[in-house]
């Protein structure tokens, strides 16, 4: 029986348990690193378009969003004419 000693380097059911912890703690640490860097790369992304609009005039920031195709052509000449009153 693997020399003698049980398998897991002589420590048997704890060697097992052992390395199941570590692994657990592997796999647990990769998440938490992907997650960090999802949140990260939004941060950064959100602070950037944030910075973009901060200056425009409230018809630059109009005709940016209906050019992102964020509005709907109705909703852009509403908000036109809103505006303009």
């Amino acid at each position: 029986m693997m020399g003698g000693y049980g398998g897991f380097g002589g420590f048997g059911w704890i060697g097992m348990i052992i390395n199941l912890v570590i692994t657990i703690a592997v796999l647990v640490g990769l998440v938490l690193l992907v997650v960090w860097a999802v949140k990260k790369f939004n941060q950064t992304n959100s602070q950037t378009d944030s910075r973009n609009t901060s200056g425009d005039s409230a018809r630059d920031i109009v005709q940016a969003r209906y050019a992102k195709g964020e509005l709907s052509r109705e909703e852009y000449q509403q908000i036109l004419s809103d505006l303009s009153r």
